[in-house]
């Protein structure tokens, strides 16, 4: 078991505990639509007593084209997590590229996450680590499910248990990924970490619009039921009240609009998964 966040608002995952969730839109747009979204995925998660991490990424530093919007950098963001935390009371979780970064975003999150490209980047895993927050690891689309207990060993060995790790989907021909659900129980066992299943990332096309990324965000539900069904510690979910018009991962976001009534769904497939009720 993994615990994110500190006092009412901390957040519990394990793969045998009820399922919480990780959420917010791709990018970080401004301080007030952080706010915005992160307010609404609160008032959503409290209806549904799920425990919630907020996230959003200050620099989406693998676009498919250098033109790509990236977001709004570390010096901007961090005084935007540290406020989410402090005035909402929820967890904040985003992305890291450097090692030099980790330091200074673990003053401001509770949840440093490494991109599945730079799963396997030691000095960055590390670093990580040695902050004392939790880390949480996309798998690569590059890498077998099992191959993933060398990453979790890397920060666990490095001193620090609190390690999540997050199933995105494999490469699988051109533009396409694929998620293959054995993956699931297989890290679970290998790693012996928590497991989050990434329900809109697993639907990206990869550079399928030319010089950006596309996705399929009408099979997310899909996905997300089939691997809380198999059992999973979380979800993580982007979500954006736009996505159409949203500077990155639009194709693939989830509606804010439909985000609760897909989490109470997929709540009644993991009652079922964990024989709860």
């Amino acid at each position: 078991m993994v615990t994110v966040g500190e006092g009412a608002g901390a957040v519990r995952f394990g793969n045998e505990l009820p399922l919480a969730l990780i959420a917010g839109p791709c990018q970080l747009e401004s301080r007030a639509h952080a706010l915005e979204v992160a307010t609404a995925i609160r008032e959503i998660a409290g209806r549904l007593g799920i425990g919630v991490v907020f996230k959003t990424s200050f620099d989406k530093a693998n676009r498919t084209s250098i033109k790509a919007a990236r977001g709004v950098g570390l010096a901007e963001a961090l005084p935007i997590f540290a406020e989410i935390r402090e005035t909402l009371g929820l967890p904040v979780l985003t992305d890291v590229h450097l090692p030099e970064q980790c330091a200074p975003v673990a003053e401001a999150v509770d949840v440093l996450q490494i991109p599945a490209f730079l799963c396997r980047q030691t000095d960055l895993l590390v670093a990580a680590a040695q902050t004392g927050r939790a880390v949480n690891v996309k798998k690569g689309q590059f890498l077998a499910p099992w191959d993933m207990r060398h990453v979790a060993a890397k920060i666990t060995q490095s001193g620090n248990p609190n390690v999540l790790v997050t199933e995105r989907g494999v490469s699988f021909g051109y533009n396409t990924l694929v998620s293959d659900m054995r993956a699931l129980p297989i890290m679970a066992e290998t790693t012996g970490a928590p497991v989050i299943f990434d329900a809109t990332h697993s639907v990206q096309q990869p550079g399928g619009q030319g010089a950006s990324t596309g996705g399929e965000r009408r099979f997310v539900p899909v996905l997300a039921r089939a691997a809380v069904a198999v059992g999973v510690a979380g979800v993580f979910i982007e979500t954006h009240e736009n996505p159409d018009a949203a500077p990155s991962d639009g194709p693939n976001m989830v509606p804010l609009s439909q985000l609760e009534t897909l989490l109470a769904g997929l709540q009644a497939f993991d009652a079922i998964a964990k024989r709860r009720g």
